[in-house]
This record gives structure tokens, sequence and C-alpha cells, in this order.
């Protein structure tokens, strides 16, 4: 019987039944469980290992550029963030209320690895992320222009849920950029956030554009509406450098 049941659902593809039957049935046994109630479990084991395997597809398909987990982000220094909003964060309000997310503060505060945390937490909950350095992204649309494909690459970044622009306003960029940029955030409107880390305080993004009108237009779709965070205390890491006997938190990867 065991055989059967590990061939039929290993063919099913029922990978989560096929991974705990035998423990479930032997507890089962032992408890005098209701036949239903067995079968609830094994239904429950099946949901979460397909949860599961979904997350770790759509964390592989975000391209993060490393680990990170809203449950680490160390509060024993003054970050700007309290803890209720880190809470706050962990429950993805801002996603609920489809509100971007602006993560603002200079080099070495976390803007990145607290960005990734919250990417990695949406796949977690089953929604498609995309992770996209700015100036990557950039070159990107200059391949897919070059080679005819333009059109399917918005289109791949429009039905994604929720798009991560990192490191955003490091430098000024051209009219064929912002155009790219603006159309990709009109074609995204009320439809899913975008969390914009930058250094650059919301109110000079303005001048990261030749054209004022479509600076305008950019503007206002990162802004409207939105959630700012901004990050404070001064470099993460060098902090973490200097305490003493070189803490093994200090080898954790705290990017921008």
């Amino acid at each position: 019987m065991n055989e059967q049941v590990r061939r039929l659902s290993h063919e099913l593809r029922l990978f989560g039944i096929h991974a705990s039957f035998e423990a479930r049935a032997s507890q089962a046994a032992s408890t005098s469980q209701h036949p239903l109630e067995f079968l609830a479990v094994l239904l429950e084991d099946e949901r979460l290992a397909r949860r599961d395997r979904l997350a770790k597809s759509l964390t592989t398909r975000a391209k993060f550029r490393h680990q990170a987990d809203i449950a680490d982000w160390d509060q024993s220094f003054e970050r700007g963030l309290t803890r209720a909003q880190i809470k706050e964060l962990s429950m993805l309000a801002f996603h609920h209320a489809n509100e971007n997310l602006n993560i603002c503060g200079r080099t070495g505060e976390s803007k990145t690895h607290l960005a990734i945390a919250l990417g990695r937490r949406l796949c977690q909950e089953g929604l498609s992320v995309a992770f996209l350095p700015v100036n990557l992204m950039f070159e990107e649309v200059l391949a897919a222009r070059a080679q005819g494909k333009i059109i399917g690459y918005l289109n791949r970044l429009n039905q994604t849920r929720v798009l991560i622009f990192d490191d955003f306003g490091l430098r000024n960029y051209t009219h064929e950029e912002a155009t790219v940029l603006v159309e990709l955030l009109e074609a995204r409107a009320r439809k899913g956030p975008v969390i914009v880390t930058s250094q650059v305080d919301p109110k000079g993004w303005l001048k990261l554009f030749e054209d004022p009108v479509i600076a305008e237009a950019i503007v206002d779709r990162l802004q409207h509406p939105s959630r700012r965070l901004q990050l404070k205390g001064g470099s993460y890491r060098e902090r973490l450098a200097m305490l003493p006997n070189g803490k093994t938190v200090a080898k954790k990867s705290m990017d921008n």
C-alpha cells in the first residue's frame, strides 16, 4: 500500500503528500484519528509544500542581489525605523494598500537590504517581484530595443506584481530613458506597487530628467500614492566594523 501511495502521489505531482503520508499515517493510527481529519492534514501538507515551492520559484526569478530577511533587521542601532514600523512592513501593509514605497537614505544605511527583505517577504506570499538596479534596467532596455523585444520586456515587467527600483537617482537620465520609465509607470498605475531605494531626496527627483513635463509625470507616479521611509544613522557596515571582537553579524551583507 505504501508503495502504491508513493507512486500515485508522485505521478499526480502531490509532492507534499508524497513526502509526509507515511509519518501522517503512523500518527493517525496511533491517535485513532478520524479519516477526514487525516485527509485534511495531508491536504494541508500539500498546500504548504506548494506554497513553499512557489515562493522559492518567485524568489529565484526576482534576481535579488543577496539574501535578506525582515525578521533579521538589527534594531540595536537607531536606524530610523521603529518596531511598529518593522511589524507593519512585515505585514506588507503598503502592498495591501497598493502604495509605492520610497526608501531613502545615505550610502550604507541598508536601503537595498530592506528592499530585498520586503521583496522576499512578498515572494513568500506568492507575489511576483522583479529586483531592478535602475542602471542595469536601462541597459536591458537598450538590449531589448536593439533585438526588437522591447514590448515583450516591458510587458513582462508590467505583469510582475511588485517592482523594486534599486539605486534610483545615481545619475541623470536621458530623454529616452525617461520616456521608457514614464510609460512603464503609467501602465502599472494602481495595478502594483513599486519599491524605490534612493540616496536622493524625492524633492530632488525632478532634477534627474531633462524634460520637466516627463519628470513631473514620473515623480507624481512614484509619489502618489506612496509611503516614505527615511533611514538614518550613517553607514551600518562601518558601525558593525567598529564593534569589539568583530561580531558575527558584521559578516552579513548590508548593502545600500
